[in-house]
């Protein structure tokens, strides 16, 4: 009887930190570094994707590193969040950078724009709670 308590107690720790694999620490964030909510720019322009608590690898990394890490997706003109239990998609909504890319210069038309980074796994899947920044609108002359 003791035996399988300890077995099923492993089981369970086992799976909990399964669970938490791909878990940022709650101080974890993600934001823009040097573009504001209302920020008037010229076309083409860089975005700096920027990440504290949590690490950067590419997408595809194998290894414990893909436990503590992933990689910037730029949400372009989005209302909503993409599924987040779903690999993120891979259109001109959604900007992949899969090589670990912390910027990134971006061509928009004229007019108002939304944004906002989504970091996903090495599956392109959110972490779990999914880590994102807030949707700021920039303005393209």
């Amino acid at each position: 009887m003791r035996i399988a308590n300890l077995i099923g107690t492993l089981g369970l720790y086992l799976a909990s930190g399964a669970l938490l694999a791909h878990t940022p620490p709650d101080h974890a964030r993600v934001f823009f570094i040097g573009l504001e909510d209302g920020a008037v720019v010229s076309s083409p322009f860089k975005v700096q994707f920027g990440i504290e608590g949590f690490g950067i690898t590419a997408a595809g990394t194998t290894g414990k590193i893909r436990h503590t890490a992933g990689h910037h997706h730029l949400l372009v003109d989005l209302e909503n969040l993409p599924d987040l239990d779903e690999p993120i998609p891979h259109d001109a909504q959604h900007l992949h950078f899969d090589g670990g890319e912390t910027e990134a210069v971006i061509e928009l038309p004229p007019g108002p724009h939304t944004l906002q980074l989504l970091l996903g796994d090495e599956d392109h899947e959110p972490q779990d709670p999914a880590l994102f920044s807030e949707r700021i609108t920039i303005t393209v002359q």
